[in-house]
């Protein structure tokens, strides 16, 4: 028994607020970066979704290039958090800013 289209959106809906919260409430830059990367998911399944609805498989090209997308900028964000604790031995959002050369 599969579940319907909208119980996708639905869950696509929730998993994309829960990471917009998470990217406002949390100060954490880990956790702003797993935030974003439940909202990558989320996107992601919605287009599988309607790619399923409508049986075509472009929605799993579009989720492909999106997972490689969210990859790279895991890779660039986690980069971006060592430089920052290196530099300043503690990790904030707020501190981003003092990478500027």
């Amino acid at each position: 028994m599969a579940a319907s289209m909208e119980a996708y959106v639905a869950l696509s809906a929730v998993l994309f607020a829960l990471g917009g919260l998470g990217v406002l409430v949390r100060r954490s830059p880990l956790v702003t970066l797993m935030s974003i990367e439940v909202m990558w998911g989320s996107a992601g399944l919605a287009f599988l979704a309607f790619a399923r609805e409508w049986g075509n498989v472009a929605g799993h090209a579009a989720t492909f290039m999106m997972m490689v997308v969210a990859a790279a900028e895991a890779a660039i964000g986690l980069a971006l958090i060592v430089l920052l604790f290196r530099d300043r031995q503690e990790a904030s959002v707020d501190h981003i800013r003092l990478l500027k050369g």
